[in-house]
């Protein structure tokens, strides 16, 4: 079942969005997921998004994942960031960081800066029902 993410979740024109792309059947990223949930609550004016990419599908489109846990990291509509992480709150708190004073950069692929268009095309149309979170 798809699943839609809340409003709350949309960053803004220069909102900083983190949105960590993994899959349920993964043992890591279910070992990820506090982590993330670990970083989202030290930053609380940071938005985070978790991703599923298999249940979320429609949303994650034809994104290559190499490995897991991925990140996509965005200011605004910008893509700042996408690839695989270490899923240790030391690494990704410091990659944030350094993306936060533009201090990190990676090319992003097309697909990736779609991501946010899609999630913002899935809220307008579906109002505010189930979280991806």
């Amino acid at each position: 079942m798809q699943k839609q993410i809340p409003h709350a979740a949309m960053a803004g024109a220069d909102e900083f969005l983190v949105i960590g792309l993994c899959a349920a059947w993964c043992g890591t990223c279910r070992e990820f997921r506090d982590t993330f949930d670990a970083l989202k609550a030290a930053r609380p004016d940071r938005r985070f998004v978790w991703l599923d990419i298999e249940d979320d599908s429609a949303l994650a489109g034809d994104l290559d994942i190499e490995n897991f846990p991925s990140l996509a990291v965005f200011v605004g509509e910008r893509a700042l960031f996408y690839g695989v992480t270490e899923p240790a709150f030391g690494t990704v708190a410091r990659l944030l960081d350094a993306l936060e004073v533009g201090t990190a950069t990676t090319a992003v692929p097309l697909e990736v800066t779609a991501l946010r268009e899609a999630i913002a095309v899935s809220l307008r149309g579906k109002g505010s029902g189930r979280e991806i979170e």
